[in-house]
C-alpha cells in the first residue's frame, strides 16, 4: 500500500510564505505525477500545480508567478513553495501522487492566510 504525509500547513499573514511537503512511502514501483489540489470551504476541490514525471509543470493562473512546485525524485516527495500568499490562498491543501497506476491523496493540511 502507498501513503501520502503531508506537512508544513499553518497560519501566515498576507503576503508570507509558506512551504508544504508531501512525502510518498509504501511499495513504490513508479510514480507518474505528483502535485498540490487544495478546496477551500463551500468550494469544490481545485487543481494547484502538477508535476508529471519527465513532463510539463502546470499550475492553475491564480498561483503562477507566485507558487512553485519540486520534486526530489530520490525522497518520493513534492514540495510546494508559496510566496506572496493571499487571504484567497486559505484552503486545505492535498498532496496528489499517481503511483503505480493508481492515485493517492494525503490527508491534508490546512493553510490559512489572516491578518
Amino acid at each position: 500500500q502507498v501513503q501520502l504525509v503531508e506537512s508544513g500547513g499553518g497560519l501566515v499573514q498576507p503576503g508570507g510564505s509558506l512551504r508544504l511537503s508531501c512525502a510518498a512511502s509504501g511499495s513504490i514501483f513508479s510514480i507518474a505525477a505528483m502535485g498540490w489540489y487544495r478546496q477551500a470551504p463551500g468550494k469544490q476541490r481545485e487543481l494547484v500545480a502538477t508535476m508529471p514525471s519527465g513532463g510539463i509543470t502546470n499550475y492553475q493562473d491564480s498561483v503562477k508567478g507566485r507558487f512553485t512546485i519540486s520534486r526530489d525524485n530520490a525522497k518520493n516527495t513534492v514540495y510546494l513553495q508559496m510566496n506572496s500568499l493571499k487571504p484567497e490562498d486559505t484552503a486545505v491543501y492535498y498532496c496528489y501522487g499517481r503511483i503505480n497506476v493508481n492515485n493517492y491523496w494525503g490527508q491534508g493540511t490546512q493553510v490559512t492566510v489572516s491578518s
